[in-house]
């Protein structure tokens, strides 16, 4: 079913919204100028929204020098302590993520949900199949079940306070846990999704299990905002998550990219040219399809199918457009060859776009 919409900053969750990149801080937060830093790195590599460890009050106090500086919209990260919730929001920042089995009493709760909806900011209910409570866990084990139940234990509670500006993430580092969880809560409730894989691992076997739970989540149609979590640096987290959601056509402005996995058949060098012609591409933006094929058995194939295509022979390279070979190029000069044809494709759908934006119901305005 469609999600409600809510606001962390000026970034729009659920709804229909595009689906956001977030990613967490692995600096000490109380490291001011560090973490700074390192959310100026995550947001250049195409981060929306940043989370934040807020473990003491030290690293709380923090948050009012960092908020202002960080040019995405910023999540405290809370547990235990519902004081530091309440200071975080007083320091500005943009939404809350904490788990309520481990926050404290209901007034606690409570009190963290009055200063939220004064404040005008979400609260991310982190449900995690590794701290649920204990009843539940008796009664269900560490299960999809149990976690949806979770979820709607404290999600009835905040809307008993009409405090519902919500987001919920059911994480475990199993997969088919994590997945199971959040399709029995789509299927019984319309609040937004932060869907992830929780502590999956290191950089090689964490993107595996990220790329298949949420890859499966986002067809779907079930998840509104995305982390995959590393045991790697930050913006590695932020570059795969945008490649999640390149790979399902879910980024607006990235070019398609497929290159073969090339095989014994191949004459054209294309492990040497496919990484540094998708370098230029990723510089580019724009939503055309480009193939980078090694040799005649699915070369033609993928030409005809690309927008711009380079299918790689012994001693040249064919360029095509639409499926139609425009040129031919040696090695020497190849990737400016093909970049040309390829800014000159983009150049018209521009042109295209602000065409179709100066025409409404058939006449030009």
């Amino acid at each position: 079913m469609p999600t409600r919409t809510v606001h962390v900053g000026s970034v729009a969750i659920g709804g229909g919204n595009p689906v956001s990149v977030q990613t967490m801080t692995k600096t000490d937060t109380r490291d001011v100028d560090g973490t700074v830093a390192q959310i100026r790195e995550i947001s250049a590599a195409g981060c929306d929204i940043v989370r934040l460890a807020v473990p003491d009050g030290e690293a709380a106090d923090a948050l009012e020098k960092i908020v202002p500086q960080s040019p995405i919209p910023v999540i405290a990260d809370i547990h235990f302590d519902y004081q530091l919730a309440l200071k975080a929001v007083r320091n500005g920042v943009h939404g809350l993520r904490i788990n309520p089995g481990n926050i404290g009493s209901s007034d606690r709760v409570r009190q963290v949900a009055e200063a939220c909806n004064d404040a005008g900011i979400p609260i991310r209910i982190g449900v995690n199949a590794g701290s649920l409570e204990k009843e539940l866990l008796e009664k269900y084990g560490p299960t999809p079940e149990a976690m949806v139940e979770s979820a709607a234990g404290h999600i009835r509670y905040l809307e008993k306070l009409n405090f519902t500006a919500i987001k919920v993430s059911l994480k475990a580092s199993d997969v088919a846990r994590t997945v199971s969880a959040c399709r029995l809560f789509a299927g019984r409730f319309d609040y937004p999704q932060h869907i992830g894989i929780t502590e999956a691992g290191t950089e090689h076997t964490g993107l595996v299990k990220s790329h298949i739970g949420i890859g499966a989540l986002l067809l779907d149609g079930i998840g509104d905002t995305i982390r995959v979590s590393l045991t790697a640096d930050p913006v590695r987290e932020v570059l795969a998550g945008r490649e999640i959601l390149r790979a399902l056509g879910m980024l607006p402005s990235v070019p398609k990219f497929i290159s073969c996995p090339t095989c014994g058949r191949i004459d054209f060098n294309i492990r040497k040219y496919a990484p540094l012609i998708e370098q230029e591409v990723e510089k580019l933006g724009g939503t055309i399809t480009i193939a980078i094929m090694g040799c005649a058995v699915n070369g033609p194939g993928e030409a005809r199918e690309a927008d711009v295509a380079l299918c790689g022979a012994r001693g040249y390279a064919g360029i095509y457009r639409k499926g139609q070979l425009i040129a031919k190029t040696g090695e020497e000069n190849l990737v400016e060859a093909f970049m040309n044809v390829v800014k000159e494709v983009l150049k018209e759908e521009s042109q295209d776009l602000i065409a179709g934006d100066a025409d409404k119901d058939g006449k030009r305005i």
